[in-house]
């Protein structure tokens, strides 16, 4: 009886971590009340909603300050061409301050079972992204969040870049033209792609297990997209409704 009880909890362990993971995009800002993306308040929702990890994006400014942002503009002002002092004068559409990366990073290690997924956004130069991708390292080492964090980019140079910085960070590449085994011989650990490239490519999800990589699709905001690649295996998922698909 004790073997089969044994038998049952390690079958229960190997369902659970072969359970889809859900990552909150930008946060969850759809949350009510809603809030907005990328702001500190949709990581705090992420974080009392207990999904795997919160998505946001990192960008520098002129003056070499860390910032999160999705787009290239806040408001009018393009961040790389502008002070952060000018930037923090616009507040985000909830009231918030524009975030500062270390800001950010303060609220993600309030709670250590939520992950950092570190977007780095591509730079206009591979000097610029070498930079951004030093000073993004040097921030998480120093507030010790090395093992809460993993980082994914559209830029191949940054994806190899943190690599060559810290060989142990988990590394997935975002922008969807390589196949699995091109991720595996660029040293990166997985895939982060669109869902409609592993539509168009419905072996890669196999063949990316079959050789140790992760698997990632955004932004699904489809329960039937979600539970088609569910059932292909995919690892984790991107999406601006987690608290929907979190349990499903």
């Amino acid at each position: 009886m004790k073997n089969f009880i044994l038998g049952l909890a390690v079958l229960s362990t190997v369902l659970m971590k072969a359970q889809t993971q859900i990552i909150a995009h930008r946060g969850y800002f759809q949350a009510q009340p809603p809030t907005t993306e990328n702001s500190i308040a949709s990581l705090e929702n992420a974080q009392k909603l207990k999904v795997y990890g919160s998505e946001f994006d990192v960008r520098m400014t002129k003056d070499g300050v860390l910032v999160i942002n999705h787009d290239e503009h806040h408001g009018k002002m393009e961040i790389s061409e502008t002070s952060f002092k000018e930037l923090e004068s616009l507040k985000l559409s909830n009231g918030e301050k524009f975030p500062t990366l270390k800001e950010y990073l303060k609220q993600g290690k309030k709670d250590s079972s939520v992950k950092l997924i570190v977007e780095i956004k591509p730079a206009k130069t591979p000097e610029i992204e070498n930079e951004i991708t030093r000073k993004t390292i040097k921030m998480i080492k120093d507030m010790k969040l090395e093992s809460q964090s993993e980082f994914i980019s559209f830029s191949l140079n940054i994806c190899k870049e943190i690599k060559k910085l810290a060989p142990s960070f988990k590394v997935q590449y975002l922008n969807g033209e390589l196949s699995p085994e091109q991720i595996k011989k660029e040293g990166l650990d997985g895939m982060d792609y669109h869902y409609s490239v592993f539509q168009k490519n419905p072996t890669w999800i196999a063949e990316a297990k079959a050789l140790g990589l992760i698997t990632n699709s955004w932004t699904v905001n489809d329960v039937a997209v979600y539970d088609e690649l569910k059932k292909q295996g995919i690892g984790f998922v991107t999406t601006n409704i987690p608290e929907q698909l979190k349990n499903k």
